[in-house]
């Protein structure tokens, strides 16, 4: 375990926990690179097409726009905004442990305070202006269709998986971990924030989780009492970094998915803001994700409330 964690003498000489180690940063870029020629090189063995066929749109166009709105101009702001701070706040944090010497800290709570901001403005939206459940619900119907997606992966022989909603299980799933891990490192970032002089505040090295240690008497003859981080500053330092280590993951990941080109058309749905019909029919259930005329759904089947604006005619790309 001392390999992955740093430790540190205090004045005492017992050993105070510092955060984790470098080797940690390298164990989760080596794994990501491993899940990434993995992933390929399997998908490629499988014999998966990385351009998809154009879907068989006959009789299933009645009344759905050319371009179906996925992502609005508000959650695309979030959602851009959000990514620069992550990866501002990846940057600023492991690169200085290599040896590249810059004025990281300022950047790096910085960019924290812009992540901060993104999430309880997306929190916000989601809940006044948005399906918040659609996204966040996990029920025994959304594991059985990831069941069905994963066994299918797994063995061509499998039947083919039912369509999903506006948000497929793994989307789900991988929102979940980037809620979870997000705010382990947002928590564990602001009582490490308190430490370091800001605008709104001057440091304290040892607010709000210190340890006590008595060094001596004072001139009245009394215990003197002297802070020092202790181990639950310590603990806090490990989180964050897990946080940030499983961040390197995460983000790897989503980058790698998000270029593939199979699945390119999810990233222009978050540049261009809509998906085109013959996705949509591809790859969703009209039942789970209503759009109807154009018009916002106000209660489709399947929970997602469905933006889905006719814009201007299509323009191939």
């Amino acid at each position: 375990m001392g390999r992955w964690l740093d430790f540190e003498s205090n004045p005492w000489g017992q050993e105070v926990l510092q955060g984790v180690s470098l080797e940690l940063m390298y164990l989760a870029i080596g794994l990501a690179v491993l899940f990434v020629a993995g992933h390929w090189f399997w998908y490629r063995s499988r014999g998966f097409s990385e351009h998809e066929e154009p879907a068989d749109v006959q009789g299933s166009v009645a009344g759905l726009p050319e371009r179906i709105v996925r992502h609005t101009l508000p959650s695309r702001i979030f959602h851009w905004t959000m990514a620069a701070s992550m990866l501002v706040l990846l940057i600023t944090a492991f690169v200085p442990l290599l040896g590249l010497e810059f004025a990281w800290v300022t950047i790096h709570w910085i960019a924290g305070a812009v992540l901060i901001l993104t999430i309880i403005y997306h929190v916000i939206h989601s809940i006044v202006w948005q399906d918040f459940w659609s996204m966040m619900s996990m029920g025994a119907k959304d594991f059985r269709e990831g069941l069905g997606h994963f066994r299918h992966l797994l063995s061509s022989k499998s039947p083919e998986p039912e369509k999903p909603g506006k948000y497929p299980f793994d989307h789900r799933m991988y929102h979940w971990g980037i809620v979870v891990t997000s705010l382990a490192a947002i928590v564990t970032g602001v009582f490490m924030t308190l430490r370091i002089k800001t605008p709104f505040w001057e440091p304290n090295a040892y607010y709000p989780l210190v340890d006590q240690a008595v060094s001596g008497l004072n001139e009245l003859g009394e215990p003197a009492i002297t802070l020092q981080p202790g181990a639950a500053t310590g603990l806090v330092f490990v989180l964050h970094g897990i946080a940030g280590v499983l961040l390197i993951l995460m983000v790897a990941s989503h980058i790698y998915f998000a270029i593939r080109p199979d699945k390119r058309w999810f990233t222009w749905s978050m540049i261009r803001g809509w998906i085109d019909r013959e996705h949509y029919l591809a790859h969703f259930d009209p039942d789970k994700w209503s759009v109807g005329d154009g018009t916002i759904q106000e209660n489709p089947p399947g929970g997602a409330i469905a933006d889905s604006t006719v814009s201007a005619p299509r323009v191939d790309d």
